[in-house]
């Protein structure tokens, strides 16, 4: 049974029992509206809601979404919930989101535990709520509150929800609280539905759409719920349903609703693979190598997941700098209130950074994180070998280099795996897990079982130069440069990629992580690079003027104080200089050109990864490019973006490019296999 209800003393319990998470599908709903007729035949005094295991109700089913609605619908049954002579208290403890929340919003009475949250997401999922959320809402917290947490979608822990009076009261334990409540005290309780919406106000209403139109542009959920919250102001509850329920069910049937469940799923869908079936290497201590940007991102990242860390430095300047590093990401966490004092004084007491490597002895996992330099990071390995255990997993951080290569100089190439993270470390949430060679199953898990307790997405992936997502990048920005010397800017090109759902474009993002770490990686690249391929130098020539981004004031764009960008007619003259040095013709490209050919590209490259076995599946490219590189989640990734334009289209038009540059634009044969069997990128998989 989804819902389970028994009678006690003239007191219902009814809960929700639909692992994992109670989401509310159809035999929830029946079993919900079942319940209610129940205590109502019964004339209980009330009834208490709850959720069984961790969850009172995480939402919806959205596998449901892609089918007809199923009766009984839950804004009728949350209807029968809201309009019951028997009055409802909800227990919560756990998570109470989307449906889940419209649900507790319908009782009588909401009673939290400490650590739950209760919020509508909605949003996230391209739709609104539909079970009434839009109108309750602002009926229990006001405009404000409700516009906030709708249209961002954000949740609200206990004691939030406390504070802004969307539930009654925090207790340890809230069902017994809910046996507790003075049934005359319940009684005066008004049902929500009998509250009367708050007045309108126009300046909040703009407020929200401006707020909206910063944080998430082009997206249609968001305004959508402004619009329905709105328009139930000035009319009565039922008559408002009716308005929101037809958006919901618009909304939900979307291209960018459908887009965001693929993420969704595909998120969830992110684990170790179940062909290794190895234990893993004991994760309570772990070593970094390099106290940087990047490594300090990483030990803070383990010190969050409760695990020890420590630094290891070349020398007392680097252990110096390693300290200030961590230190001031703990005191960042502080300031932002995502740690308390107590937890970064454990951070503190769980860190250290040495040269001395034996401060690591008993590490069964050591990360390099170090210069991006083979001879560099052989090296380091060796020093590692001879520090830790024999059977201790070493990783490493590298954003290019041939995992295989590192591998060869150990005596047991398997205990090598990649982890490659992003910058900053902390905070993006994709891991690449790159498997040479001869790694072996326990490596691989490894990486898996601590990319789970650091709560990011795991992605698998083989061994080539920039692995899935730097591989990606490297065309994108050629094909970037290509249309910038052929006949574009680069504020011409970040536009047309910001129009596409980019928070920033290839140019402005290069200014800010440096022109000088691309220079580096061309000038590794020089002795393998193909000499047919077609080569833009007007990034060298920044780097010879200097112009190195952001740090030095400018680079694509020019800096001239604070954080304002202004176009750099410099730039646009280096373009049209080479050019003409190529005895190029240059273009005049319109920025759907420009999203075209640099999609494409993206696109085409990502086919080669996915056919050559690197990225096993189109799935896992595209939590790569939204995750890693900031694809617009709305889109779905890049890979169900292809599916949405089809393999026989792209085919087509990645011929008539290849007549210009029969290299760079060479159609990939899994695109060409897709498009002669009809087959999308989704259900494609590598050559065998």
């Amino acid at each position: 049974m989804s819902v389970t209800k028994r009678n006690e003393a003239d007191v219902g319990y009814v809960e929700i029992d639909n692992p994992p998470v109670n989401a509310i599908g159809q035999s929830v709903r029946q079993g919900l509206l079942e319940a209610v007729r129940w205590a109502e035949e019964l004339h209980l005094t009330r009834v208490i809601l709850s959720g069984k295991g961790r969850a009172f109700a995480a939402g919806a089913d959205a596998r449901e979404f892609d089918q007809a609605p199923l009766e009984p619908h839950l804004p009728d049954v949350l209807n029968a919930i809201d309009e019951s002579f028997v009055p409802w208290i909800a227990a919560i403890d756990g998570v109470a989101l989307g449906g889940g929340a419209e649900v507790a919003m319908a009782c009588r009475m909401r009673i939290m535990s400490p650590g739950s949250q209760i919020g509508l997401p909605e949003v996230t999922l391209g739709v609104i709520p539909g079970a009434g959320g839009t109108q309750r809402l602002p009926r229990l917290v006001g405009l404000a509150k409700a516009l906030d947490m709708i249209s961002l979608g954000k949740p609200l822990t206990a004691a939030q929800a406390l504070a802004t009076k969307l539930t009654h009261t925090v207790e340890d334990h809230p069902l017994e609280e809910a046996y507790m409540v003075n049934t005359e005290e319940l009684g005066c309780i008004v049902p929500t539905w009998e509250l009367p919406a708050p007045e309108h106000d126009a300046s909040l209403i703009t407020q929200a759409r401006a707020t909206i139109a910063k944080k998430s542009p082009q997206q249609i959920a968001p305004v959508q719920a402004i619009d329905v919250i709105e328009a139930g102001l000035s009319i009565p509850f039922h008559e408002a349903l009716p308005i929101e329920r037809a958006a919901f069910l618009e909304l939900k049937t979307g291209d960018q609703a459908r887009a965001l469940r693929h993420i969704f799923f595909a998120e969830r869908a992110a684990k170790m693979p179940d062909s290794i079936k190895a234990e893993t290497v004991e994760l309570d201590h772990i070593a970094v190598v390099g106290g940087g940007t990047m490594g300090a991102g990483i030990a803070y990242a383990l010190l969050n997941a409760g695990l020890r860390a420590t630094i290891l430095e070349t020398d007392a300047d680097g252990v110096a700098r390693a300290k200030t590093n961590v230190e001031a990401l703990i005191s960042a966490g502080l300031k932002r209130g995502l740690i308390t004092e107590e937890r970064a004084q454990g951070h503190r007491d769980r860190f250290v950074a040495s040269t001395d490597y034996a401060q690591a002895g008993d590490a069964m996992l050591a990360i390099e994180a170090a210069f991006e330099s083979m001879d560099v990071k052989k090296d380091v390995f060796a020093k590692l070998v001879d520090a830790l255990p024999k059977d201790a997993i070493l990783a490493s951080n590298t954003s290019y280099l041939d995992i295989n290569e590192l591998a060869a100089t150990l005596s047991d190439p398997s205990r090598v795996v990649g982890l490659h993270f992003f910058a900053p470390a902390h905070i993006m949430k994709l891991l690449e897990i790159v498997r040479g060679a001869q790694t072996s199953d326990t490596a691989l898990a490894t990486g898996f079982a601590l990319g789970k307790k650091l709560r990011k997405i795991p992605v698998l992936a083989g061994v080539c130069d920039g692995f899935i997502g730097n591989r990606i990048l490297a065309r994108y920005r050629e094909a970037a440069d290509t249309v910038f010397m052929d006949g574009s800017t680069p504020w011409e090109v970040d536009e047309a990629m910001e129009m596409f759902g980019y928070a920033m474009g290839p140019y402005e993002a290069q200014d800010l992580s440096g022109l000088d770490i691309a220079h580096a990686n061309r000038r590794r690249q020089d002795a393998t690079r193909d000499p047919n391929r077609r080569y833009i130098p007007i990034a060298d020539r920044m780097v010879e003027l200097g112009k190195l981004g952001r740090k030095t004031g400018a680079g694509w764009y020019r800096y001239p104080g604070g954080n304002g960008k202004v176009d750099d007619p410099i730039v646009a003259d280096l373009a049209i200089e080479e050019s003409h040095l190529a005895k190029r013709d240059r273009t005049d490209y319109k920025a759907e050109e420009i999203k075209e050919r640099l999609l494409l590209a993206m696109i085409n490259e990502a086919a080669d990864i996915l056919d050559e076995g690197i990225a096993q599946n189109a799935r896992d490219i595209d939590l790569v490019t939204v995750f890693g590189y900031g694809f617009p989640r709305w889109r779905g990734g890049l890979m169900h973006y292809a599916d949405t334009l089809g393999a026989q289209a792209m085919v087509t038009r990645l011929r008539e490019l290849s007549q210009e540059d029969p290299v760079a634009w060479k159609v990939s044969p899994l695109l060409e296999r897709c498009a002669d069997s009809g087959t999308k990128l989704a259900d494609a998989r590598p050559r065998s």
